[in-house]
């Protein structure tokens, strides 16, 4: 029994190691199309990437991905997101998300595990210039995507579901 929760230790942590390498591959490639976002980096109070994103759909919709957390720059933890949605939609894609915390109480509520996404925020192409923080910000929180491959048609309602594992 030892053995087996030992190995699987070991695991989760090759697993996380490969998640926050692929964030840092993650910001290195959004701050390539879009070097304005080094603002959104250095102002966030926290900030959450979504190196690889999986979603796939035929009427209903699924993604998922695991991402690693960091506040004010320092990585804190772990979150790993799910998304269900209904509506007219085809395909699969693959993205990098990247979510950004503005105020105390956005990023209590991601840590508490209190947040979810739903039709009322939108994401942000990576590659448009958003106008200004203030405007791109909806609740204390903007998201950026910069997609990665794939090919999708949709116009869907739903929202993303988010746990959040700190490594005290």
């Amino acid at each position: 029994m030892m053995l087996f929760f030992s190995i699987s230790l070991f695991a989760q942590n090759a697993d996380d190691k490969k998640v926050i390498a692929d964030a840092e591959k993650a910001k290195a490639a959004f701050l390539d199309a879009n070097p304005k976002l080094q603002g959104y980096f250095d102002d966030a109070k926290a900030y959450a990437i979504f190196p690889n994103v999986g979603k796939g759909a035929i009427i209903i919709g699924a993604a998922s991905g695991n991402g690693a957390v960091y506040e004010r720059g320092v990585l804190v933890g772990m979150a790993n997101m799910k998304q269900l949605d209904v509506g007219a939609q085809i395909g699969g894609k693959a993205y990098s998300e990247v979510i950004f915390f503005k105020t105390d109480k956005s990023v209590q509520e991601f840590m508490d595990d209190d947040f979810s996404f739903g039709s009322n925020l939108s994401a942000i192409a990576a590659d448009q210039s958003p106008p200004s923080f203030d405007i791109t910000y909806t609740d204390g929180v903007a998201v950026f995507t910069l997609p990665k491959e794939g090919l999708m048609a949709e116009v869907s309602v739903g929202g993303q579901k988010f746990d959040f594992e700190d490594f005290d």
